[in-house]
């Protein structure tokens, strides 16, 4: 099994006189924990752990306490991701991470921001393609984009090709033939992901939207519909964008070869 490349890296380090041995084996342990005030404990292993980040979910927290969340563990580790955040969450992250000299980048389009002044991802040759039914689909699928990014991989897009004009599709998946793994995002009826696996001899990871109304509207019909699928594929939760992502990027950087931990 290859080693993880976050382990990797490490040991290089250690090899090269660049960190300690007390700092090289307090990363290595995975089991890193940061407790803050009564309200939270951050992990700071799961990378060298599990080969992903740490993500933050920002839904239904106390807009202090999501501050000092993310500012404890971009401090702490270089680098910090947030899903789900909205504008308002964002300013106030803005304003404590600018008292706290750190770097804030936040998608709107994904409501994702990344705090810190770590470095980018390093790139694993991993290749994401990622797929949309409709434009509505794209909050889900900029989700699952920022994430594979942030675990090193190239994606590239195609959106707004869904079943009610599939003649769209055909072109759009052209550029995208090179991709170790891709992801459909598609609401209604959610055809879009079994129609992508029928096409492509690569594996395929179809995210339900919560877009659609009446009988089994907000996402059910396409949940549905993928779980019953013909083509071969996997489904994730209803605008899981943060798990199919970050599933497709594992996938991916497997297939370049980049460690069974990536």
């Amino acid at each position: 099994m290859p080693a993880n490349p976050q382990l990797q890296d490490l040991l290089e380090q250690y090899r090269g006189g660049t960190i300690t041995l007390e700092s090289a084996a307090e990363a290595i342990e995975g089991l890193r924990l940061d407790r803050i005030g009564d309200f939270a404990c951050i992990d700071l292993g799961r990378g060298v752990r599990c080969g992903m980040p740490e993500v933050v979910l920002a839904e239904g927290k106390d807009p202090l306490h999501l501050a000092e969340i993310v500012i404890r563990h971009a401090t702490a580790a270089g680098r910090c991701v947030v899903t789900r955040v909205s504008a308002d969450q964002a300013a106030g992250i803005r304003d404590a991470a600018g008292k706290a000299g750190l770097a804030v980048d936040y998608r709107e389009a994904g409501r994702v921001l990344v705090a810190g002044n770590g470095p980018a991802p390093k790139r694993t040759g991993g290749i994401v393609g990622i797929i949309t039914a409709g434009t509505s689909d794209i909050r889900v699928a900029e989700e699952a984009r920022i994430i594979a990014e942030e675990m090193g991989c190239e994606v590239r897009t195609a959106y707004d090709v869904g079943a009610a004009g599939i003649h769209r599709l055909f072109p759009a998946l052209k550029p995208l033939l090179g991709a170790h793994v891709f992801v459909v995002c598609a609401g209604r009826e959610g055809t879009l992901p079994a129609v992508v696996a029928g096409l492509v001899d690569k594996p395929v990871v179809g995210i339900p939207v919560s877009v659609g109304y009446g009988y089994m509207g907000e996402g059910r019909a396409a949940l549905a519909s993928m779980l019953q699928s013909c083509s071969v594929i996997a489904v994730v939760n209803i605008d899981a964008g943060f798990t199919g992502g970050a599933f497709a990027a594992r996938i991916a950087n497997l297939g370049a070869g980049a460690g069974a931990g990536s």
